[in-house]
């Protein structure tokens, strides 16, 4: 039975519980946790911020191999107009990628000036400029061709709730059954955007992952531990279940655990441990200039 939560529980709608959005429910003991989810008064600031964990995230998926030849892409709504995004530019390995390389991009797909001067990947487009529009609580989306998540996307099938760190998914994923191919067709896009529904973690069936959040630190941290997740749910399919039957976690058990790890704040701070590496071993080489 898990313990009962201090904190107003969130309402229960239709398609699921809604999950707080204040971070109520702090990990950390004898003090405030390191890494808080940062707030602007100025919006230049907040896109600088932006862009270099955004930079950061690629670099953190290169070091984890989600890298596939030009396939992969994230995405960030921009603070300052909001009708148009940041994405990565085509051809740029993610370990190589610098806050001054992202490309501003309308939803129409022109070039802003004030961003990299660079091609995008037109799937990449069609995906992602599907999202911004249908989703104004979204700012950030992540997608990648990562070995598990190509290898479970397979089955068409949602993550079961297997284990306590999954549970970060429950009543948060959907599935994409409808592959039509590379997503050159801004069609595709939308159709993946209206199967996404509501939720924040999508499996495209045969195609891979895709992840989203209120920063890209969320999205990031969402896409890791979803592919993490498809590389734990493989494994323990591959036991025979008649020898060793999966024990499912029970909904109520699966709900408090989403509820006290899945909000934006708690997600951000998660992704800050990967952030942090990752300037140090880059030696803050994806940051702008000083």
């Amino acid at each position: 039975m898990a313990p009962t939560a201090t904190t107003t529980e969130p309402k229960q709608t239709s398609k699921g519980y809604k999950f707080g959005t204040q971070g109520s429910h702090n990990i950390s003991m004898g003090g405030e946790h390191p890494y808080k989810r940062p707030t602007f008064s100025d919006k230049f600031a907040e896109r600088k911020h932006m862009l270099e964990h955004a930079a950061a995230t690629f670099r953190v998926f290169a070091r984890k191999g989600y890298d596939e030849g030009e396939a992969g892409h994230c995405s960030m709504r921009d603070p300052i107009d909001r009708n148009t995004f940041w994405i990565n530019p085509l051809g740029v390995h993610f370990g190589l990628i610098r806050a001054q390389d992202l490309v501003h991009v309308t939803e129409k797909g022109e070039i802003l000036p004030d961003g990299n001067q660079a091609p995008i990947n037109a799937a990449g487009f069609a995906i992602h400029s599907s999202l911004h529009q249908a989703r104004p609580d979204v700012n950030a989306a992540c997608h990648t061709h990562s070995v598990h998540g190509k290898a479970y996307s397979t089955f068409g099938k949602p993550l079961e709730m297997i284990n306590q760190d999954v549970c970060v998914f429950y009543n948060n994923q959907a599935v994409y059954e409808k592959f039509g191919g590379v997503a050159l067709e801004k069609d595709e896009g939308k159709a993946i955007a209206e199967a996404a529904g509501d939720v924040r973690c999508v499996i495209l069936q045969n195609h891979g992952l895709l992840t989203m959040g209120s920063t890209i630190d969320e999205a990031a941290y969402l896409f890791t531990l979803m592919d993490k997740s498809c590389q734990v749910q493989l494994l323990a399919d591959a036991v025979d279940q008649k020898i060793k039957p999966k024990q499912i976690i029970p909904d109520q058990e699966a709900y408090y655990s989403a509820y006290v790890t899945n909000d934006p704040d708690t997600l951000y701070s998660a992704f800050q441990a990967d952030y942090n590496l990752q300037l140090k071993l880059d030696n803050g080489d994806f940051l702008f200039p000083q």
